[in-house]
């Protein structure tokens, strides 16, 4: 003990010597840290000694100070998301050391379990990943959806309305339910986000679209993820089928779209402004049919037995050509396509975000507004978005809470269009309205008749009223708890939550003055239309997540948990006609009609997931998701989707000499995934009738349907199987994936005996199959200082099958085997298109599936100019096409005079598609929707730091100016607008379908940016 005290006392006299030494010896080295690309002082970054412990870190502004026994010295600079700098020091003083952000240094992850993620590096499935610059930072989009389109493989992404504020169809991998959603699901920061078309607007009553017992939406309202701001998004993970989906269980048979917002990062307060501004147009005219006097005779002449009929159509015929002579003479001919679609819409968006945050608190703060005119007078979107996301550490770092909350309120104009059997819609009018008529209105506002249709389709234009407004609160939050922590095993516990809540209402006025509403033309007299929707998701979540390490470093990662969500939704639709004067109020019609939707559903679910990684070598994954629902025939009954892949790393295999080949991974994985029934599926819906002053209730007149209570959800299995490929140090990247996605228990209305007084019933009654495979290749050509350019494609194709139909084979979507529909039978393809041929036979017209797509995306950069593009191609699917018929009957097609569709070569192509349609021949209607477009394309320029700094006194961090354009370069042989159109929104089988549509449009933006 004497030994010891002494020893003790003999080092603290040594220290008391020397010290004094060694501080004079040292040297001090100040200086600071900043970021290449924007200038500004990195916080936090770690200044070491090399080959010592010796070190420090830098302050918020970037700035250190580090002693060193002598001098010269090397330090090691890095920090998470940095490339790590090795720096030579040869004098004591001041330096400035740049570093880079990396992305191999913070390398991404992507989504494997509800509170797990992995790197990609390690991933068994084919997720893809679009970033928040691949989203929107080349040409901001107008809606989330439409900006996914040409991003990743896998996606047929239709635009089923050209009208501002969105409708659009998103399909992973093929059609996965015949009557269910067909729709992915949304997660945005861990919420359940509701995307719903809800059609309430009450169209239909003058529209008559729906009529005949057809009960389909036809009025292509938008769709609400169209609300969520793009410039708020980080990054989209899109998990395609349910090899990666099954973790989502019930509810991700048509795959899920994960979506993480911005967050603040801690350092010094960063304010951010951006402004576009620029305008719209139409993509293409259809034109107009090139008339002579003759041609206008001819149209209007019909020839007849009776000679008193045919001198009457005869001077009919020649009052026509006189009108068209006088108005051609005087160059009074108008081009009312060019008068309806050929405005220019001003677009306008305005984006402000502020963000920082300390060690423990970071905050993300953004507003914006965002404004769109569409190609059509008085329609246009209107969206305001306020978010705020916190991110909060406390508990000594054992505790992180993170919250999102986002507020939006939008306003979209969508016009009168579409398919409608009452001749009224703007798209229909314009069918059979011919350049001599006169619709301009006079001096006093008034509007005359169309002479040559149900409808003037300017006044309808001007004076009706179609909006959707929208209230809509987002906020949820996750608290990631450590409960236990040692060398070789940690605990956490996540709890999750979010509610989507929104008020959707929905105004449709159509004045009584309108031609089509006077009462003299068989009209309502004026119709007033309030729709309102009340619509509350919520979820709830609950997991550990065990991390447990062995000696030899292979990774046991256990998760469990439970979780719930709750769906409401309550729509009330109010139709009002024949009104009082100029009265709008519903109270103020004489007819009153009411109609109300109530759904409320409930699910219930637990989750559990093993993960092994040997030393990022071998990586597996085995779970199972249960799940149970109030929408179930058993609202207690389980059912089960389980998941297993595993990915092989053979690169980091000790054995791997390929040295132009840095990675190597092999990857399978396999997965189960549900779909609810569709409403009216499992209960029988009955409505109410009032005879006799008695209440009561009766069957539906349509339709007929029996519900069946013990129907079973439908099921998607998937086997995927691929690998990723790295060469050249990872300057080209390749990715392989095929896969086999079946639906089980497809959902069908099969024919019942008539004795039971119902004509169909729901049942588990087939099963369908969709292949495919999806490449892409990305490549680093050239880097340099002053030149860089990356380069990069996707191919991809799917092929889907009926494999089981236990009902006899049926016709659905479209209008009927006369002018074209969709045919589900076994053995042939889910989106076949058939009709009757020139002999009355069912025949096989076409398919809406695409025989593949593709895209090319390059990225080029000079010194401080950058210039984006990306091409899309779509080869293949088809449409139909009765936009065609409709201006035929009109004598109004452009092509209507040619002569390439009569075999013969005799019948010009008006009167042969009008012959077809009168013998039911539906051949001519299916067209090929193939196209090229240029989807996005964009030039910046950012000026130099040095410029910066010399005239805004480092105030301004970074400041970029630039063009961009979406659809500026659009090829294809389709005849029509678009070949991007759905006549009946955006789910269900009848992408493709078009019936005088919105047309799509271009967009021209210019854009500034400032940084703070």
């Amino acid at each position: 003990m004497k030994k010891q005290t002494h020893f003790s006392r003999m080092k603290i006299l040594l220290l008391l010597i020397f010290t004094p030494v060694m501080l004079i010896a040292q040297e001090t080295i100040t200086g600071k840290v900043v970021v290449e690309s924007s200038g500004e002082g990195a916080p936090f970054v770690n200044v070491v000694e090399n080959g010592t412990d010796n070190g420090t870190a830098t302050d918020i502004d970037g700035n250190f100070s580090i002693n060193v026994n002598a001098l010269p010295v090397r330090l090691r600079v890095f920090a998470l998301g940095f490339a790590e700098q090795m720096v030579d020091v040869a004098t004591a003083g001041a330096i400035s050391i740049q570093i880079k952000e990396s992305s191999e240094a913070l390398e991404e992850v992507v989504v494997t379990g509800l509170a797990t993620s992995v790197k990609r590096s390690n991933a068994a499935n084919a997720v893809a990943s679009v970033s928040a610059e691949d989203l929107a930072g080349l040409t901001p989009p107008q809606t989330l959806d439409g900006a996914l389109a040409g991003k990743f493989a896998g996606a047929l992404i239709t635009r089923s309305s050209g009208a501002p504020g969105g409708g659009i169809s998103v399909k992973l991998r093929g059609v996965t339910s015949v009557n269910g959603n067909a729709q992915p699901l949304y997660i945005v920061d861990g919420i359940y986000v509701n995307n719903n078309s809800i059609s309430a607007a009450g169209l239909n009553a003058v529209s008559g679209a729906a009529a005949g017992g057809n009960a389909s939406n036809q009025d292509n309202p938008s769709n609400r993820i169209a609300d969520i701001n793009p410039d708020d998004i980080e990054s989209v993970e899109v998990l395609k089928g349910a090899s990666a989906a099954a973790i989502y269980g019930a509810r991700a048979a048509a795959g899920v779209i994960i979506i993480t917002t911005k967050r603040g990062k801690q350092g010094k307060t960063k304010v951010s402004f951006s402004q576009d501004i620029g305008f719209n147009t139409i993509i293409n005219f259809r034109g107009q049919r090139q008339y002579t006097e003759q041609r206008v005779f001819d149209f209007f002449f019909s020839p007849n037995a009776d000679p008193i009929l045919d001198q009457r159509s005869r001077d009919a015929a020649n009052d026509q050509v006189a009108l068209f002579r006088a108005a051609s003479n005087s160059g009074r001919l108008v081009d009312y396509e060019d008068e309806i679609y050929g405005e220019q819409g001003l677009i306008s968006n305005t984006s402000v975000n502020v963000s920082g945050g300390s060690e423990n608190t970071q905050f993300y703060a953004a507003f914006s507004n965002n404004e769109e005119d569409g190609i059509v007078k008085n329609t246009g979107y209107d969206r305001k978005s306020i978010r705020l996301n916190i991110n909060h550490q406390f508990l000594d770092d054992r505790a992180k809470l993170s919250l999102s909350s986002n507020y939006i309120d939008s306003k979209a104009d969508r016009g009168f269009f579409n398919n409608d059997n009452t001749g009224t819609t703007i798209g229909v009018a314009l069918t059979s309205t011919l350049p001599w008529a006169q619709l301009q209105p006079d001096a006093t506002g008034a509007y005359p008749d169309n002479p040559f249709g149900s409808s003037n389709p300017l006044q309808t234009r001007d004076l009706i009223t179609n909006r959707e407004d929208v209230n809509r609160f987002i906020v949820g939050g996750t608290l990631d708890v450590k409960l236990y922590e040692n060398e070789k095993s940690n605990l956490k516990l996540v709890l999750g939550g979010g509610v989507d809540y929104y008020e959707l209402i929905t105004t449709s006025i159509f004045p009584k003055r309108l031609q089509f509403q006077k009462p003299s033309n068989g009209g309502l007299n004026g119709v007033s239309a309030l729709g309102t929707t009340e619509n509350k998701d919520a979820n709830y979540s609950a997991f550990l997540v065990h991390n447990y390490t062995t000696s030899n470093d292979l990774n046991f990662r256990t998760q469990a948990g439970i979780t719930k969500q709750t769906f409401f939704r309550n729509t009330v639709g109010n139709i009002a006609s024949d009104l009082i004067a100029f009265e709008t109020n519903l109270d103020q019609g004489a007819n009153v009609s009411v109609s109300q939707f109530k759904q409320k559903q409930e699910d219930q679910g637990f989750f559990v997931q093993e993960e092994l990684n040997y030393q990022d070598k071998i990586i597996g994954t085995i779970g199972i998701r249960g799940d149970k629902s109030s929408n179930n025939g058993d609202a207690n009954e389980l059912f089960y989707y389980p998941k297993a892949s595993a990915a092989v790393n053979l690169h980091n295999f000790d054995f791997w000499k390929v040295g132009f080949m840095n990675q190597f991974k092999v990857r399978g994985a396999y997965g189960e995934a549900g779909n609810f029934a569709p409403n009216g599926a499992v209960f029988t819906t009955y409505t109410s009738s009032l005879i006799d002053g008695i209440a009561g209730i009766v069957l539906p007149i349509f339709p007929l349907s029996l519900g069946d209570s013990d129907i079973s959800p439908e099921r998607q299995k998937e086997l995927e199987v691929g690998f990723d490929a790295s060469f050249l140090q990872s300057r080209v990247n390749l990715e392989f994936s095929y896969y086999n996605k079946t639906v089980d228990d497809l959902i069908l209305q099969a024919n019942v005996e008539p004795s039971s007084g119902f004509t169909t019933k729901f049942s588990n009654a087939g099963d369908l199959q969709n292949q495919g495979f999806e490449v892409s290749v990305n490549a680093d050509v050239f880097t340099g200082d002053d030149f860089e350019w990356n380069t990069g494609a996707l191919f991809f194709t799917n092929r889907s099958e009926v494999t089981r139909l236990d009902v006899d084979p049926f016709n659905l979507g479209a209008f009927g085997t006369g002018l074209g529909t969709f045919r589900i039978e076994e053995g042939e393809s889910v989106t076949q298109i058939v009709g009757n041929d020139s002999n009355g036979n069912l025949v096989v017209l076409g398919d809406a599936e695409p025989d593949f797509q593709m895209t090319f995306t390059n990225n080029l950069r000079y010194k401080d100019f950058t210039l984006s593009f990306l091409w899309h191609w779509k080869q293949g699917g088809d449409n139909i096409n009765l936009t065609n018929l409709l201006t035929d009957f009109g004598g109004t097609s452009p092509d209507y005079d040619d002569i390439d569709l009569d075999p013969a070569g005799v019948t010009p192509n008006g009167p042969f598609r009008v012959g077809a349609f009168r013998s039911g021949n539906a051949t001519p209607f299916t067209e090929d929707a193939s196209y090229l477009r240029l989807r996005e394309v964009g030039l910046y320029y950012t000026l130099p730091t040095k410029f910066l700094d010399q005239v805004f006194k480092g105030n301004v961090s970074n400041f970029k100016v630039g063009f961009s354009g979406n659809n500026l370069i659009n090829i294809f042989d389709y005849n029509s607008y678009d070949p991007e159109v759905s006549n009946f929104g955006g789910n269900g089988l009848s992408t493709g379908v078009e019936v005088t549509p919105f047309p799509s449009a271009k967009r021209y933006l210019f854009h500034v940016k400032v940084d703070f």
